[in-house]
């Protein structure tokens, strides 16, 4: 059992940058793949980043890639998304995600409550 508590949001402007954070629960933090999503509003949620369990690995949605860098520190169970050059169009309910898969963009089975970043322009 995994629990996940996403922190950082909050209000940034376009072309700002900000981090996000995801605290987990558990001794086999180190062993899931995590991951990043994000829902704006009236839209379904949708895949941002995922790092594998030795952070060896990372993929990124085309949305975000160059702007967005995942890592993580599993000395201190925490996931982290840096998110450079932000567009209004970034503005969403992020959620830190946990797998026991290698590396899976869907196939997720732990879920924060979600973090809101809002980007102005």
């Amino acid at each position: 059992q995994v629990q996940l508590v996403e922190s950082g949001g909050g209000l940034v402007q376009a072309g700002g940058s900000l981090r996000l954070s995801c605290a987990a629960s558990g001794r086999t933090f180190n062993t899931y793949t995590m991951g990043w999503f994000r829902q704006a509003p009236g839209k379904e949620r949708e895949f941002a980043a995922a790092i594998s369990w030795n952070a060896g690995t990372t993929s990124y949605a085309v949305t975000v890639k160059g702007r967005f860098t995942i890592s993580r520190d599993n000395a201190k169970n925490t996931v982290y998304l840096q998110m450079n050059n932000r567009q209004p169009e970034d503005t969403a309910v992020y959620y830190c995600a946990a797998s026991p898969m290698l590396m899976t963009r869907d196939a997720y089975n732990y879920w924060g409550q979600g973090t809101r970043v809002t980007v102005s322009s």
